[in-house]
């Protein structure tokens, strides 16, 4: 299984990209993390950011692999605990079907990716910083496959 992460944002500080290897690295090729980061919209003083939104979305949806499991990064979303994230990992590697998660811009991810997902994960109900997210995402799944494999990494 992959789990795809889609996420609009390039040219990301380097403690981000550390950050993010640092976890995804870890991650066993039977939950391998992949990420794919999508160009934003250029935004500016007078930016039509619907436009900017929509154009995002398209380009992730283009981005998504074919019969992947779809799951929307959105404060709206399921807060699991680590715990929970665990179970969900567990039930997402036995279904042997690749994982498409996906994270929008600064303004969050178009309508028509939102209803695309078919699961809907929210990280917390703080806002954070729109880079640290995928590092967020990285550790805590790394967190959760450690959990799963009773690797001393997590200690709860």
């Amino acid at each position: 299984m992959k789990i795809h992460l889609l996420a609009v944002g390039q040219k990301m500080p380097s403690w981000v990209e550390q950050g993010y290897l640092e976890y995804a690295q870890r991650l066993p090729s039977e939950a391998k993390l992949e990420l794919k980061e999508i160009a934003p919209g250029k935004r500016g003083k007078n930016a039509d950011l619907k436009r900017i939104i929509q154009e995002e979305g398209q380009r992730i949806i283009a981005n998504i692999p074919k019969n992947s499991y779809k799951v929307v990064l959105d404060v709206k979303g399921k807060p699991w605990s680590t715990e929970q994230l665990a179970e969900q990992l567990g039930q997402w590697m036995q279904s042997g079907q690749d994982i498409c998660l996906m994270v929008g811009g600064p303004e969050g991810l178009s309508d028509e990716c939102r209803m695309l997902g078919q699961e809907y994960w929210s990280l917390s109900s703080l806002t954070f910083p729109h880079p640290l997210v995928r590092v967020i995402v990285a550790e805590q799944l790394y967190r959760a496959w450690a959990i799963l494999k009773n690797h001393p990494y997590h200690r709860a």
